[in-house]
């Protein structure tokens, strides 16, 4: 098992378990010592792990911090530990603060079993930094995050290259926390940045509450835009190379001579690909497919014609959209944009239900049957 697997194994176990665990002995036993495990070092060897670490701190004597990771002799990462039912906070952190002064240590670790929070010196040289560089939850890690964790693994551990990162990550995690407030509840100075840039008069404070709203809504907006468009881009692809493989004639019987030839236009695709991203909801993509007729352009369920989703009619002056209920009757309705495919969602996504739950009861009537 690789280090990502491990990891995202580590962090459903906290999941399963955390209603059991409610003491900080038990949060170290269960959480906390497999995470070091999984960092690669030997909880159980005193040469790589020291649980219950003691370094006299001047009138301090006999303090001692969960555990050290040792490294040639020294410590280089202290990790103190809490119940995982309890909020960390930067009180939890006093002793951490006294012990990275006194040892060799340059990295300490805060946790409660699920969220972790790291710390070096990047303030102030052998002081360790009131927050962290590093935060994450085991439960919901990212991959990026993995790979940031990976660095501290036993094989992996290169001081200089993580102190080379630390700064960039810390600024990164705070700008980011920093952008999601403002994008969630913009002060007045972010409003006013871009309320100035665009209206011409005095910004006053009903200006500044009119572009509040107008703020929020366009990068919401905006956002949803970009995501549109990697959606689209990807599911265009997929078309381009679905097109290659799935016969585009309405039935199986091949095309004579005769017959004229069936041209798929863009605007069909493009329609295609809306119907795509809605139904992606309740079904995976490959279930999906499209067949293009001199008519009309049908999209079918599993590649069945006896599952037709529903066609677009595109070829004819007005642009019209063939939708069916549960009978299978088909009502046309005109659609003045593509966007507005969007509008049919429930009546696209109910029809997939509906042949969906007919395949289920048509399986358990063949089980019956059998028994």
């Amino acid at each position: 098992m690789d280090f990502k697997d491990a990891i995202k194994q580590l962090g459903d176990r906290v999941t399963k378990l955390k209603s059991q665990v409610l003491t900080e002995e038990a949060t170290k036993n269960a959480f906390i010592m497999p995470f070091i495990k999984e960092l690669g070092y030997d909880v159980f060897n005193p040469l790589e792990v020291i649980p219950e670490f003691v370094a006299d701190i001047g009138i301090k004597q006999g303090e001692k911090i969960d555990y050290a990771i040792i490294k040639d002799g020294a410590p280089i990462i202290l990790i103190e530990c809490k119940c995982h039912t309890g909020p960390l906070n930067v009180h939890n952190a006093s002793q951490l603060f006294r012990y990275f002064h006194a040892t060799k240590a340059k990295f300490s670790i805060l946790t409660n079993g699920i969220e972790y929070r790291f710390y070096t010196d990047l303030v102030e040289p052998n002081r360790m930094d009131e927050k962290p560089f590093f935060v994450f939850d085991i439960a919901e890690m990212k991959d990026t995050q993995i790979e940031e964790l990976k660095k501290f693994h036993k094989t992996n551990f290169d001081f200089t290259k993580i102190v080379n990162t630390a700064s960039e990550l810390k600024y990164t995690n705070e700008l980011k926390l920093l952008i999601s407030q403002e994008l969630n509840n913009p002060s007045p100075d972010f409003v006013k940045y871009f309320a100035r840039q665009i209206y011409p008069g005095v910004v006053t404070q009903k200006i500044v509450d009119q572009f509040t709203e107008l703020t929020k809504k366009s990068f919401t907006q905006y956002i949803n835009d970009i995501i549109t468009d990697r959606l689209k881009s990807a599911l265009t692809k997929e078309a381009e190379n679905q097109k290659l493989e799935t016969t585009t004639v309405e039935d199986d019987s091949p095309l004579q001579e005769d017959e004229p030839k069936i041209f798929t236009t863009q605007e069909e695709i493009d329609g295609f690909l809306i119907v795509k991203s809605i139904l992606r909801q309740i079904i995976p993509v490959h279930r999906i497919v499209y067949r293009d007729a001199q008519s009309y352009f049908s999209i079918l369920l599993d590649d069945n014609n006896r599952k037709t989703i529903c066609r677009l009619y595109f070829n004819g002056a007005k642009k019209q959209v063939g939708l069916f209920d549960s009978n299978k009757k088909e009502s046309k309705v005109e659609i003045l944009s593509l966007d507005d495919l969007y509008a049919h969602s429930s009546t696209l996504l109910d029809m997939v239900r509906t042949y969906d739950n007919k395949k289920v009861s048509a399986d358990s009537e063949i089980e019956q049957s059998r028994n």
